[in-house]
């Protein structure tokens, strides 16, 4: 919409004599063209390792600009980045980071290297999503199978509720791994899982059970169509060493548990 661009054109006007700046990278719907009338308009401001450090120490890594907005209660929502927090994006960011440059486009910059460098951060290896299906489909395990009912048993309604989210999350993106699909985060589980070509049968019905209802036979029918909908390579036997791998032995590896992927 002309108005979401004449805003952007005024952020970039304002920026782009800073000595500090090198780029400015719209995200979110205004980038995928999916923007409402009101929405704000979502960038990355890529600035020099120095500028980054500053903003760190000022805490204003991420801050909203509506001062340059051409319309009534709009806002430029700014997340600050660096080449090199684009190139490690691309190497092992976390699903949110990729997914938020989804349909990104750049809109000024200063290296002519910088749109190449933004078109790799969605992309995930073929490998690196057969190892994500392994260590969600242990997380949906563990916790519909153990979790859930131990906090049934117990009569411990946080054991119950958490395992219940933990399950929905980790059977939830196990399907999209499947179909190499990026999360994008809670907010938007539901609606990019309604996006698959395929769910388990009543997969939904079974997920919102799950979420008002945690019980053991919830999470057990949640969990028994999860594993009917394809055969998972991970066998049972060492479902619990995957997940110990993944989530108890993190502090060790150095690799993040898999809900923070």
């Amino acid at each position: 919409m002309r108005h979401h661009e004449e805003t952007l054109a005024a952020f970039v006007a304002d920026v782009r004599g800073e000595p500090d700046a090198v780029g400015v990278v719209v995200v979110g719907s205004v980038a995928r063209g999916t923007e409402r009338a009101d929405s704000d308009v979502d960038v990355y401001l890529v600035v020099t390792g120095d500028a980054f450090a500053r903003a760190g120490e000022q805490n204003r890594l991420s801050y909203v600009r509506r001062d340059v907005a051409t319309y009534a209660g709009g806002y430029v929502d700014v997340k600050v980045a660096t080449e090199h927090y684009l190139a490690v994006a691309a190497e092992r960011g976390d699903d949110p980071v990729r997914a938020s440059f989804a349909g990104a486009r750049v809109a000024w910059s200063r290296r002519d290297d910088l749109d190449d460098l933004v078109a790799r951060v969605p992309v995930v290896p073929d490998s690196a999503w057969d190892a994500r299906v392994v260590s969600f489909i242990a997380q949906a395990r563990l916790y519909g199978e153990y979790f859930l009912p131990q906090g049934a048993k117990l009569a411990n309604d946080f054991l119950r509720h958490h395992a219940a989210v933990h399950l929905v999350t980790a059977a939830g993106r196990a399907l999209l791994a499947h179909h190499r699909v990026l999360f994008r985060g809670p907010k938007y589980l539901e609606e990019t899982l309604r996006t698959l070509d395929r769910l388990p049968e009543d997969y939904l019905s079974l997920m919102s059970r799950v979420l008002t209802d945690p019980t053991p036979d919830a999470g057990a029918a949640l969990l028994a169509a999860v594993e009917a909908f394809h055969p998972w390579p991970l066998p049972a036997a060492e479902t619990l060493s995957v997940f110990v791998r993944d989530n108890e032995l993190a502090w060790l590896t150095g690799t993040p548990p898999p809900e923070f992927s």
